[in-house]
C-alpha cells in the first residue's frame, strides 16, 4: 500500500493551505508544531492566532499507528477490533475575526488495517461550510466547488455525498443544521485504492478553491459589537458539535490522541445565552430562515 504517496499528498496540501490563508491574513502567520504519538508516528499542528482577519485557525496533519482502532472507527465494524492500524490525514478548521467571513472544515484521511485476512483500507472526508451572516453566492459557488470535485468520479457522487453531510452535519439537540454543508464520506474503498486516493486529492485541492475567494471578497466587509456577538453566539453550536457528535473528535480521545491537536477546532470565543432568538427580519433571522435549512444550492 502507497503510503508515502498519500503522506507526501498530504504535507503538500497541508503547505499549500497554511500558504493561501497567510496571503489572506497578511498580518500574522503560522506557528508550526511537531509532535510524536505515544503508540507510534505523530503529526504536525499549525495553528495561527490573533491575526487581524483570522482569529484561530488550525492546520494539522497527523500519521499515526496504533494496536486497535477506538471505538468510534470499530462501532459498526467489530471484525476490525485488535487489528493495527495506521491513520493519516489533514484537517483544517478556519474561525475568522470578521462575522462575514465563514468558519470552514475540511478532513481528508485514509485508514489502514492489518487483519487476519489482509489488509483493510477506506478513505474520508469532506469539506462544509458554517456562516454567520448569509450570502447565496457564496452557498452556490461552495457547492458548485464541492460539485466539481465529485464529478469526474461519477455524476450520482455529488447528490449521494451532499446528503451524507447535511445529514452528518445536524445537531439533534437543536433540530438544526451546522451550517450550509457540502460533501461528506467515509469507508470509501469500492472504487479501488487508484481512484479513491484520486478523489481524495480533488475534495482537498477544491477546498482551496471553495473558500480563498469567499474569504477575499469578504474580509473587507464592515462589523461591529452586534455581528461579533452574534458570532459568538453562533460559535457555541460548533462546539456543541464537535463535543456532541463528531466521530473524528472522539477518534482522537479515544486513541489517546494529542488534546492540543484534537482540540484546535474550537473558536477562540463562544457565548451561550439561554433562549435567544433573532429579531424577526433581521439578517440573523434570516440566517436562520435561508441558510440553516436543507436544500439544493446548484
Amino acid at each position: 500500500m502507497p503510503i508515502k504517496k498519500i503522506k507526501d499528498y498530504l504535507l503538500g496540501l497541508q503547505h499549500r493551505i497554511c500558504g493561501f490563508l497567510e496571503a489572506e491574513e497578511q498580518v500574522t502567520t503560522f506557528f508550526q508544531d511537531s509532535w510524536e504519538h505515544q503508540s507510534g508516528g505523530g503529526g504536525i499542528t499549525c495553528v495561527l492566532s490573533d491575526g487581524q482577519l483570522i482569529e484561530k485557525a488550525g492546520v494539522n496533519f497527523s500519521h499515526v499507528e496504533g494496536l486497535s482502532l477506538p471505538p468510534a472507527a470499530t462501532l459498526k465494524r467489530p471484525e476490525l477490533v485488535n487489528a493495527p492500524f495506521q491513520a493519516l490525514g489533514v484537517s483544517v478548521v478556519v474561525h475568522p475575526r470578521n462575522p462575514y467571513i465563514p468558519t470552514c472544515h475540511l478532513n481528508v484521511r485514509f485508514i489502514l488495517l492489518e487483519t487476519q485476512k489482509g489488509p483493510v483500507w477506506w478513505f474520508g472526508g469532506g469539506f462544509d461550510l458554517t456562516p454567520y451572516y448569509g450570502f447565496t453566492e457564496d452557498a452556490v459557488h461552495w457547492h458548485q466547488m464541492a460539485k466539481n470535485a465529485c464529478d469526474p468520479f461519477g455524476l450520482k457522487v455529488y447528490p449521494q455525498f451532499k446528503k451524507r453531510c447535511d445529514d452528518y452535519f445536524y445537531l439533534k439537540n437543536r433540530d438544526e443544521p451546522r451550517g450550509i454543508g457540502g460533501i461528506f464520506y467515509d469507508d470509501l474503498h469500492e472504487w479501488g485504492f487508484d481512484p479513491c486516493f484520486a478523489f481524495m486529492q480533488s475534495v482537498g485541492d477544491h477546498f482551496i478553491k471553495a473558500y480563498q475567494p469567499i474569504m477575499a471578497k469578504r474580509k473587507s466587509h464592515s462589523f461591529g459589537e452586534k455581528e461579533r456577538a452574534f458570532q459568538a453566539y453562533r460559535r457555541g453550536r460548533y462546539v456543541e458539535f464537535n463535543l456532541l457528535y463528531d466521530r473524528g473528535t472522539l477518534f482522537g480521545l479515544q486513541s489517546n490522541g494529542r488534546t492540543e491537536s484534537i482540540l484546535v477546532s474550537l473558536p477562540p470565543i463562544v457565548h451561550w445565552k439561554y433562549n435567544w432568538q433573532p429579531e424577526q427580519g433581521s439578517e440573523e433571522e434570516r440566517l436562520y430562515r435561508e441558510f440553516l435549512v436543507v436544500k439544493e444550492w446548484i
